[in-house]
């Protein structure tokens, strides 16, 4: 099943926005987890099984595998969802940009090693930095748009010479010229309601993947109603620490499907 039909599957069927991040830190992990030789693999997966039935889809965070040698942790946990938790699209947020061969063996990593549905790209170097990715046609390809950070204005904001701002450029681009197999999704921080409905108006109903509405402080309120689509629909709203590390105890993964429910529930109310 393509990206898009597994997002707009699982919207529906777990009547969630909610995506939830795996951004496992074991400094964070309870006592009891930390010490497992398998902690990683142990606590992403008690997460998502506590987490799943509210969610449209999950985002591993590829550098807190990598940074502990944990790729095949990494590549097990993607395995997990896909076998528990069939139909619940794994974005690999990794945020590659280069170009050549180079950009074709990240595009095999994301697809043929690590079994992703969609990654997240950076495309500022432009479309053949991206295009490898359309080899896999079903895959979806996310590309950073408007990030959440303070800095993402040091270069997304900036004008051409017709006072059109980058961001809005990268928008036109992956809902025209670059959408080669109608996978194209943007990435669009809650943290800029303004241009979150800026880009909808740009690409129509096309995906967005919107970060910072827990620890980040986004508020849901703004930025469903910024970027809903007609239908109600259309965003995967990220959320990782808040959910991951609801808990501190043994019952870390109850508080974090209590956590996960009531935001689902939060950002319902909104839509």
């Amino acid at each position: 099943m393509r990206f898009t039909e597994m997002l707009a599957a699982a919207w529906q069927k777990n009547d969630s926005l909610l995506c939830v991040g795996l951004d496992p830190d074991p400094e964070q992990f309870p006592a009891s987890v930390r010490k497992s030789p398998d902690a990683l693999f142990e606590f992403c997966a008690a997460i998502i099984d506590a987490t799943a039935h509210f969610v449209c889809a999950f985002k591993p965070q590829i550098a807190y595998f990598s940074a502990y040698r944990a790729e095949e942790t990494l590549e097990r946990i993607i395995a997990y969802i896909h076998a528990r938790h069939p139909g619940i699209p794994v974005i690999l947020d990794a945020k590659r940009g280069d170009i050549g061969s180079t950009a074709k063996q990240y595009a095999r990593e994301a697809f043929m090693r690590y079994q992703a549905d969609a990654v997240t790209l950076n495309p500022y170097l432009g479309f053949d930095s991206i295009e490898p990715y359309f080899d896999y046609p079903g895959k979806g390809v996310i590309l950073l748009c408007r990030t959440s950070n303070p800095g993402g204005s040091d270069l997304q904001f900036m004008e051409g010479t017709e006072g059109e701002r980058l961001f809005e450029r990268v928008a036109r681009l992956a809902a025209g010229a670059w959408n080669k197999t109608g996978q194209c999704a943007l990435v669009v921080g809650a943290t800029f309601p303004a241009e979150i409905a800026r880009v909808r108006s740009l690409v129509g109903d096309m995906p967005l993947l919107v970060p910072g509405i827990g620890a980040q402080g986004g508020d849901i309120a703004a930025t469903v109603k910024a970027g809903k689509t007609a239908a109600g629909y259309g965003l995967i709203l990220n959320s990782s620490r808040a959910i991951l590390y609801a808990g501190q105890g043994n019952d870390y993964a109850a508080a974090a499907r209590i956590a996960a429910q009531q935001t689902r529930d939060s950002i319902n109310r909104e839509r």
